[in-house]
């Protein structure tokens, strides 16, 4: 189904306009419409995420050193709390002593926001990031 476009019209400065046009012939999108709507959507859902509502999608990257004492056996317990959000988590092995894992996720903002914080607490991690969206 093709939703209906909406034409409206926005004042900015020219410099900032020029800068803007100057992004959007870099990024490759077609026209400034392409790249608002893309900005529009990413905005949504941050602010979904903030105010933990609506149903979300992502990922959540980790690395650790899996010799760190219990890490292992305290990221598979978060997970398993969280299984219903989880669609899939894939396992590298980096180096002999570090470890990276991308796990997908969907579900309402406030649960995936449960699982980010329990997995954020976990001892021996050494990064973790998240890229949060949603299908609007």
């Amino acid at each position: 189904m093709t939703e209906k476009l909406i034409r409206f019209g926005v004042t900015v400065p020219e410099n900032i306009l020029a800068e803007f046009d100057l992004r959007v012939k870099q990024s490759g999108k077609d026209n400034r419409s392409d790249l608002i709507r893309q900005l529009m959507r990413r905005h949504i859902t941050e602010e979904r995420w903030h105010e933990q509502g609506g149903q979300v999608y992502g990922t959540v990257t980790l690395m650790y050193d899996h010799h760190a004492s219990g890490i292992s056996k305290d990221l598979t317990s978060i997970q398993h709390d969280h299984g219903e959000n989880i669609v899939c988590t894939t396992h590298v092995h980096v180096d002999h002593d570090t470890c990276l894992e991308c796990i997908v996720l969907r579900g309402e903002a406030s649960r995936i926001r449960e699982f980010v914080d329990a997995i954020g607490k976990t001892k021996g991690l050494k990064s973790i990031d998240t890229v949060i969206t949603s299908s609007i």
